[in-house]
């Protein structure tokens, strides 16, 4: 790289920090504030590497953590919506721009490999793409399950919403959707939320 390129990737990663400002729907549990979206990535590169054997689907796992680690970086510029009320054609648009606006700031390599992995991971065509989203999907739910559904409260969030938006977690990881979506329910039969009976 040449320094101009090497102050662009410093440029990058301080544009970066900008994630932590980006709350998401969700509260870590125990904490009465939302999370960030840089640390609902950790966490979640966390959870990949540690269900990685589990998959049923061949990944190679250190590319499902580059898509873990580029796939909110466009919220930077267009902020977090919960998963549940869909995207828009408007949003999914706008969100593309961003990724383009901001991985256009590195160099041309880098910017190349930065848009590539965050569409890989929209588009899910590929094995580690499914694994990813999968991975993505579960951080939520296992918040909501030790927060008194808290997000799933605000935004009154129907038990099969739940279960059908969350069921492509089975495609690469069937016995932890089995477990999740068993919790899932038997948290619904111990507390139901307003519109789950």
């Amino acid at each position: 790289m040449t320094p101009a390129q090497i102050q662009q990737v410093f440029q990058f990663s301080v544009t970066l920090d900008k994630l932590k400002a980006i709350t998401r729907k969700t509260k870590p549990v125990g904490l009465s504030r939302y999370e960030n979206s840089a640390e609902h990535s950790w966490q979640i590169c966390v959870m990949a590497c540690l269900f990685a054997g589990e998959s049923q689907l061949k990944i190679d796992i250190a590319r499902v953590v580059e898509l873990l680690l580029v796939h909110d970086i466009p919220e930077i510029e267009v902020g977090d919506t919960i998963v549940y009320a869909g995207k828009t054609a408007a949003q999914a648009d706008a969100e593309r721009e961003g990724a383009e606006r901001i991985f256009n700031t590195l160099p041309p390599t880098q910017a190349q490999w930065a848009f590539a992995a965050w569409e890989e991971f929209e588009t899910r065509q590929s094995n580690e793409a499914i694994f990813a989203y999968a991975i993505d999907r579960m951080m939520p739910i296992l918040q909501n399950l030790n927060n008194g559904a808290n997000s799933w409260r605000e935004n009154n969030v129907a038990l099969q919403q739940i279960l059908t938006f969350n069921a492509p977690i089975g495609v690469p990881l069937p016995a932890v959707w089995a477990e999740l979506s068993a919790m899932v329910q038997g948290f619904a039969d111990e507390t139901p939320l307003p519109g789950w009976v």
